[in-house]
């Protein structure tokens, strides 16, 4: 795999300027460690592009990229109400709360860590997974405004998550918005001075009405388009690509089978060459249910035959194919799409599935990270 850092500069530089006119600023989220990217390097990344603070799900992955020596503004947004929240809070890490018992568990991380825990309230606005709802906003409002007076916390912002970005100006991104703005003068009229934020990838590039105080790129920073739109058609450069060198370049006869199953059988003579990545490093086995995944191989698509298996893919090269594919040869599964090369979207719509999906599930151990694009 080889992760592109110029393309992560550019797209958050894309992004954060479009923040910055609306007079937001920007938070890049690499959970998932950066979406399979690498949130450490991502991170740093980021904030040299324009982005000043950094949005993970869990502790561990906050706690992480402060070991790694970052010291921006990190939000934490995913725990359960019994973890110890005493580190992240001595780590500075911001954290959001959607309940009561989190709230309580929050303030009782910063009486042991002895120092201010910074909050962030989120309200469910309607994705009606986490957050607090409105029947029992007023309770937390007033829990966590004793708090901030007695100086155990400071409420940093009101904040939710929308359910349909990726569709501009749809009627429920409005009515999410307008939720959110009330729980937020719920707060002010409490005392409190909390900022906003809503605004994920497609909100950030589409609605600028909705970036308030903060927008919460994700998906785009890494250069895929929320909205679905080609790579030739979209601003963002794709950061990931997929690839592996040919392990094994061989010449079978007419009438051979192919993988598990014999689902494809060669009808004439021809070269095969074996790619070493496989459903045990995030290549889907469905992937080539139908044949119609293919590879970019010696500047060509060249379709993938037979089943995925776990370590590998078979590669039909064609008749002439011994003259122009060799052992170690690079093949492209997915990346940017130059010259014609797959890509996650491409990825996905075979899948049925989005390309956040795609990314993500290149975790294996076995694949190799290189980084590109450091001193551009």
């Amino acid at each position: 795999m080889v992760v592109d850092l110029a393309a992560v500069r550019h797209n958050v530089g894309l992004l954060s300027r479009s923040a910055a006119e609306s007079g937001a600023a920007t938070m890049v989220v690499v959970k998932a460690d950066g979406y399979g990217h690498g949130a450490p390097d991502i991170a740093r990344v980021a904030l040299q592009s324009g982005a000043t603070w950094l949005g993970v799900c869990t502790l561990d992955e906050a706690l992480a990229l402060r070991g790694n020596g970052i010291d921006a503004p990190v939000l934490s947004w995913l725990h359960l109400p019994h973890e110890d929240f005493a580190p992240a809070v001595a780590a500075d890490v911001d954290l959001s709360v959607s309940s009561l018992a989190h709230l309580d568990a929050v303030l009782d991380g910063a009486r042991r860590a002895g120092r201010r825990a910074r909050v962030h309230m989120k309200v469910d606005t309607g994705l009606s997974r986490n957050g607090c709802t409105d029947d029992d906003w007023p309770d937390l409002v007033d829990a966590a405004a004793k708090a901030a007076a007695s100086g155990l916390c400071e409420v940093v912002s009101v904040w939710s998550h929308l359910a349909f970005a990726e569709v501009a100006h749809h009627p429920v991104t409005d009515a999410q918005a307008a939720r959110l703005d009330a729980a937020w003068r719920h707060a002010r009229d409490r005392g409190l001075t909390p900022m906003r934020h809503l605004a994920n990838s497609a909100a950030t590039m589409a609605r600028p009405d909705l970036h308030y105080d903060l927008v919460r790129p994700g998906i785009a920073v890494y250069g895929l388009d929320p909205f679905g739109r080609p790579v030739d058609e979209s601003p963002l450069r794709p950061a990931m690509t997929l690839r592996a060198r040919v392990f094994n370049v061989k010449r079978v006869r007419a009438g051979e089978g192919v993988s598990y199953g014999h689902e494809f059988t060669t009808t004439r003579d021809t070269t095969l060459a074996l790619v070493p990545l496989g459903y045990g490093d995030g290549v889907p086995r469905r992937m080539n249910f139908g044949g119609r995944m293919r590879v970019w191989l010696a500047g060509r698509s060249r379709p993938v035959v037979g089943r995925v298996c776990m370590d590998q893919v078979v590669v039909d090269c064609g008749p002439d194919g011994g003259a122009e594919v060799r052992e170690g040869d690079v093949a492209v599964l997915f990346g940017p799409g130059d010259g014609g090369a797959p890509t996650a979207q491409e990825w996905a719509d075979e899948l049925g599935t989005i390309h956040y999906e795609v990314v993500t599930g290149v975790q294996s151990r076995r694949i190799t990270r290189t980084v590109i694009g450091e001193n551009v």
